[in-house]
């Protein structure tokens, strides 16, 4: 169902990704882009509260425990309502004042970029108080619910690219008012469902204390690596606003988006995989955890990998093709974006399984410690003048680093296997993409640019990339399980036309 879901959005995207290129053009969509940084870094506080509340109520799903999680939902409902309140009134005064007095907004559009933060203040106000009921869905592992909900929204963002077409009004603060309205109608629809399907998403007045001190604990620590990822990737966009304008946020903000529908495929994996991960635990079942996290790191990367090696090589022809109107640096940009997904791909699963524990204070600190110097150092090279760049050279070397120090970690954590990681993992992964990245960059040095010639690249990139996981890069009882499903599935389709 969430494939299912990605392929459609992945269809609505690029359909709208062009049109509100073209509609903006390369200076509003600068603006858009260098704004959603600075509401961006106020979601150091929404991811960590809904990873925490994700982890609690899916521990709990897998404990049993019933009256417990009605009084987690209920005590993260009023936690989050308060605290949405209070970031929203902190918002409304720093985020106002960096937005007019820091960034670097064109003339004559900071009126238009001021609509635009508080249409997403209040799209992130509503989505704060929505983060209970978004980890209900997922606990319960109601994908098919999940996956229909963002049909509708994929849905309702063609009507606002189409609104947005024929509008007589300033495209811009267009955009923003229809992307709220739709935000909001997707979150109470999903309230409304909750509502009716889980028991414990009945809303009472409690804030349990004991709860309480148990969640703010795990979720402040939380919140540091999430503070700290936020400024390494989202932090980035606004030094480079300051450091090199809206035209590079531009270049940024179409690599962002490209790579965002290509992850797609690999969050919904993830989605679905995360609460069995946190289940297992919760179980005592440590070796079946530690099997999760390699299967999963393995296949996560193989789902990204087929989509991004094609894209790699191709990246000037898919984004004309795409958008028409391709900023400067796009290409550059987004090929360094995949490398670097690529490699935080490796130590998501990871991520997970030390978050099931709850233990993961010095899991936070050392690691936030390490992944901090993203943006200093990216600042330090700014001001020394180096190319605008620099800043993924750097995230890269980093998040290497990051997915090594996770390992050790997780050995003391629970005596993670590293060996079994680095054998069943990372071995088949280095053997894959040097195998099947050498076909495609041959191939993309002899042929010159052209429709027939780019999809021939594209073609041969994916079969290769395909073929040579199937054959170097499975187990023996993963290609079972892989083709035992495939007939499965043809089998089922087979009867269901007869």
């Amino acid at each position: 169902m969430l494939y299912s879901r990605t392929a459609f959005g992945l269809f609505i995207s690029l359909l709208t990704s062009r049109v509100v290129l073209q509609a903006l053009g390369i200076e509003d969509y600068g603006i858009n882009s260098a704004v959603a940084g600075i509401v961006a870094l106020l979601e150091i506080v929404t991811g960590s509260l809904e990873y925490s509340i994700s982890r609690f109520i899916t521990f709990e799903i897998g404990h049993g425990d019933t009256s417990k999680l009605r009084r987690i939902f209920s005590t993260s409902f009023n936690i989050q309502l308060i605290l949405a309140i209070a970031i929203l009134l902190l918002a409304e005064s720093v985020g106002v004042w960096f937005l007019n007095s820091q960034m670097n907004i064109p003339a004559g559009r900071m009126e238009a970029a001021n609509w635009v933060l508080q249409c997403t203040f209040i799209s992130f106000f509503v989505t704060l108080t929505q983060i209970p009921y978004s980890a209900c869905i997922i606990g319960h592992e109601k994908m098919s619910a999940y996956a229909y909900f963002s049909i509708a929204s994929s849905v309702l963002r063609l009507v606002v690219v189409y609104l947005l077409f024929i509008s007589p009004y300033d495209k811009l603060v267009t955009l923003a008012t229809l992307n709220l309205v739709v935000s909001v109608g997707i979150r109470f629809a999903q309230r409304y469902y909750c509502s009716l399907k889980f028991a414990e998403c009945k809303y009472s007045f409690a804030l349990d204390k004991d709860l309480l001190k148990e969640m703010t604990k795990f979720t402040s620590w939380n919140f540091l690596t999430n503070g700290v990822w936020i400024l390494s990737s989202q932090g980035i966009n606004i030094l480079i606003n300051i450091f090199y304008g809206v035209t590079f946020n531009a270049a940024r903000g179409v690599a962002n988006a490209l790579e965002g529908i290509v992850k797609k495929f690999v969050n919904d994996f993830m989605t679905a995989m995360n609460p069995q991960i946190t289940k297992s635990y919760a179980a005592g079942e440590h070796d079946e955890m530690n099997r999760l996290i390699c299967r999963g790191t393995k296949f996560a990367y193989y789902l990204m990998y087929i989509l991004a090696l094609p894209l790699f090589f191709e990246a000037n022809f898919v984004l004309n093709l795409w958008l028409g109107l391709v900023p400067d640096y796009a290409v550059f940009f987004f090929r360094l974006t995949i490398i670097g997904t690529l490699i935080v791909l490796l130590g998501q699963t990871g991520s997970t399984a030390v978050m099931a524990t709850g233990k993961i204070k010095w899991y936070c600190i050392l690691t936030s410690i390490l992944t901090g110097t993203v943006a200093p150092l990216t600042y330090l090279f700014y001001k020394l003048g180096a190319a605008v760049e620099i800043s993924y050279i750097i995230f890269i070397v980093v998040y290497a680093l990051n997915v090594i120090m996770k390992l050790f970690i997780m050995r003391n954590l629970w005596s993670f296997p590293i060996k079994m990681y680095l054998k069943e993992t990372i071995k088949p992964i280095t053997l894959v993409t040097a195998l099947s990245t050498l076909p495609s960059f041959i191939l993309w040095l002899c042929l010159s640019e052209g429709i027939i010639e780019s999809s021939v690249v594209i073609l041969v990139s994916i079969l290769s990339a395909i073929i040579i996981i199937y054959m170097f890069g499975l187990s023996t009882s993963e290609k079972e399980l892989i083709t035992n499903k495939t007939i499965a599935v043809l089998h089922l389709q087979k009867e269901n036309k007869n």
